[in-house]
């Protein structure tokens, strides 16, 4: 935990209770502004992972755990103050889930984890999108998210099939 994108992962999830209190306190549009700084984290904290090779197995865990449970926190908040439909929140929730779980049960068996990809990079900068039309309540919005919850279902099949992929047993392990 001891380089800067770790840190910088540690600070989104000590971002998530800073959503919540703004966005309780009804100031919704500053909350969107705390969940932009989280994502800009994100990117920060990748980039400087990449580029001065500070990419470790426990950032490669946290990092995208960070990102899912921010994504919920900000589903929860949004279907609690109905600006979403609850069956788009539920869409969006298992498929969070179902990557936090899976990534976490992977990981656990000694598993290799698939990177974060352009696929699952778009996915994001397109929810991201989404929570500011639907926060800024612009036409279509609940349209938008659908179409963005689509395309983050086949970003997860394609995770799944990278996964497989990457740890598919050898010829001698087969044995």
């Amino acid at each position: 935990m001891r380089n800067l994108p770790n840190l910088l992962t540690l600070c989104r999830f000590l971002l998530i209770p800073l959503y919540i209190l703004v966005f309780e306190a009804g100031h919704i549009r500053t909350a969107f502004l705390v969940l932009l700084v989280a994502g800009l984290t994100d990117v920060l904290d990748g980039y400087i992972a990449r580029s001065r090779n500070l990419v470790t197995p426990l950032g490669s865990m946290l990092d995208p755990l960070a990102d899912k449970s921010m994504m919920i926190t900000v589903l929860v908040s949004l279907v609690c103050s109905r600006m979403i439909s609850l069956e788009a929140a539920i869409a969006m929730f298992v498929r969070e889930a179902g990557m936090i779980i899976g990534s976490a049960i992977f990981h656990f068996r000694g598993k290799q984890t698939v990177p974060a990809n352009v696929m699952g990079k778009l996915t994001t900068v397109l929810y991201y999108i989404a929570i500011m039309v639907i926060i800024f309540r612009l036409p279509y919005a609940e349209l938008y998210l659908w179409l963005v919850i689509m395309v983050s279902f086949v970003t997860s099949i394609i995770y799944i099939f990278q996964f497989y992929s990457l740890n598919k047993p050898t010829i001698y392990e087969r044995k």
